[in-house]
């Protein structure tokens, strides 16, 4: 009878590192997704964001602020000299 009992706990044993793959296999699936990804990298920016935008007690760091709207007009103002030089 042990050779039963040693069948029986390989059986066991291979079903549940079939079942341990098949999870790991839907978590990477799932990370992989289109959507979760997506998500992923929303969450990346923002924390980016809000790195660069408040302090640790979280107040807003005007100055930092003002210096990226100050290149974002910047940027925008040679947009639109560029357009209006070329009609």
């Amino acid at each position: 009878m042990p050779e039963n009992t040693s069948i029986a706990s390989l059986e066991a044993e291979v079903v549940a590192r079939r079942e341990r793959l098949a999870r790991t296999v839907d978590e990477l699936v799932d990370k992989a997704t289109p959507k979760a990804i997506l998500r992923r990298q929303t969450e990346a920016a923002r924390a980016r964001f809000a790195d660069v935008a408040q302090t640790p007690e979280g107040e807003l760091r005007v100055e930092r602020l003002a210096a990226v709207v100050a290149v974002v007009a910047v940027v925008g103002g040679i947009v639109v000299y560029r357009s209006l030089r070329r009609r």
